[in-house]
């Protein structure tokens, strides 16, 4: 396997490491899609580590503008739906923010 290929695992780990996790969102990004021939990792060694580690596997090109945005909106999704599974459904007696009487405070 390639240095590239190692450095991800690492980052990998790494990541999971410092936020003490199994599962971490993240999306693996394979890079220069449009330089098919200079490929170091073949896509399915990277869709298979992908696979093993739970996280997401695109490939992109900014040079062809292919799956640049969509790489950073799969990124966004997918810790949106992180958060949501991680935060505690509010009480069923919850109100809200409340309004204080000697307070003219405001929330932006």
């Amino acid at each position: 396997m390639s240095s590239s290929y190692h450095e991800v695992q690492k980052f990998h780990t790494q990541i999971l490491r410092v936020k003490d996790r199994d599962e971490f969102p993240m999306v693996l990004v394979g890079n220069k899609a449009d330089l098919e021939m200079q490929r170091v990792i073949s896509g399915d060694d990277a869709q298979a580590f992908a696979r093993e580690n739970r996280i997401h596997y695109m490939e992109a090109s900014a040079k062809n503008r292919c799956n640049v945005d969509e790489a950073f909106l799969e990124l966004v999704k997918i810790i949106r739906r992180f958060h949501e599974t991680e935060s505690p459904p509010p009480p069923s007696n919850y109100k809200g923010i409340q309004k204080s009487r000697g307070c003219p405070c405001s929330l932006l």
